[in-house]
């Protein structure tokens, strides 16, 4: 066999190995979104569709004295979900039945305010807002509904539930709550007028003392230190009571206590008055003296858990006695 015979070969050799496919490195599988990655996907994508709305909400939250608490809802409602970590139930079906209800409601929801906004009626901030953060509440609830097993979804209602606190209060529902305690707060403070032996004359909400007259305005309702209030007995009874009555008796008894606080706040500014001086209407504990008198409504409020926490360990105490266990 000739050298060019030779040549010829190895190059026919060269030449069909070349013409073979390249092995490619095995690619690995694609990992799909399990359920809670879908949750969060969701909710991600929820809130960008409402992003202006959640956007001008906590903007507004930051300049408001009533509302500064929206900014913490969301950890506050995070941290109960990590709370209970470890005793959350496995992966189950979720009913996604469950989710048109509150989806349908978000539809009406902006919808409403869609065509309210381009009636007559005008709107504020606050009703704008109440408007649109309510839809996003119903449509976070309906996602919750689609992706969330129907154990979990049980565990982490109050969570999630907890979450509507985000919402700011329509002006027609603010004018009603600020009524209410403006005029619940001068019955209070009538009271202990009486009680003290001051001769006073009250019209309304206006108040006759000695040498000195006195109106309990909407500022002096004392809505934000009880809207507060309201919120932590509902968590104090999420994390401290089992017995549903026992909660909603700790969440019950925050209306009177706030009246009682608030009736107490203008008694005492009343007697300043009265026996110091009519500046005393410009004083600091008129002016801001609010954190003052919600730390001493804190000592009643804890008494009633205290005593509502003591009765449940008893009765958690006594039901395994009944069973005979």
């Amino acid at each position: 066999m000739t050298a060019d015979k030779l040549t010829n070969m190895a190059n026919e050799q060269i030449g069909v190995g070349a013409k073979q496919p390249s092995v490619r490195p095995n690619r690995k599988p694609v990992k799909h979104l399990g359920p809670f990655g879908r949750f969060v996907l969701a909710t991600v994508a929820l809130a960008l569709c409402f992003s202006v709305p959640l956007c001008d909400l906590v903007w507004f939250a930051i300049k408001s004295q009533l509302y500064s608490h929206i900014i913490l809802i969301p950890f506050i409602s995070l941290y109960l979900v990590w709370l209970r970590r470890q005793s959350l139930p496995p992966h189950s079906e979720p009913d996604r039945r469950l989710a048109v209800l509150p989806a349908v409601a978000g539809v009406v929801a902006i919808v409403g305010y869609w065509l309210a906004s381009r009636s007559t009626v005008e709107l504020t901030i606050e009703d704008y807002l109440a408007w649109t953060t309510f839809s996003f509440f119903l449509f976070f609830v309906a996602v919750c509904s689609l992706f969330l097993g129907k154990e979990t979804l049980r565990a982490v209602a109050f969570p999630i539930c907890f979450v509507i606190f985000v919402i700011p209060f329509p002006t027609f529902l603010l004018d009603w709550i600020d009524t209410f305690l403006q005029h619940g707060s001068a019955i209070a403070a009538d009271g202990l007028f009486r009680l003290s032996g001051t001769p006073v004359f009250r019209q309304g909400l206006a108040f006759q003392l000695p040498g000195f007259s006195l109106q309990v305005a909407p500022e002096c309702s004392g809505i934000h230190s009880s809207l507060v209030l309201f919120i932590t007995s509902l968590l104090a009874g999420y994390l401290f009571l089992h017995s549903p009555w026992k909660r909603a008796v700790l969440a019950v008894a925050v209306i009177p206590l706030g009246i009682l606080r608030n009736g107490f706040r203008v008694f005492t500014i009343g007697q300043l008055c009265v026996h110091i001086g009519p500046e005393m209407i410009h004083s600091p504990i008129h002016r801001r003296g609010g954190p003052l008198f919600f730390a001493l409504s804190l000592v009643p409020f804890f008494l009633l858990l205290i005593v509502l926490c003591k009765s449940d360990r008893v009765r958690d105490k006594i039901k395994p006695k009944q069973l005979g266990v």
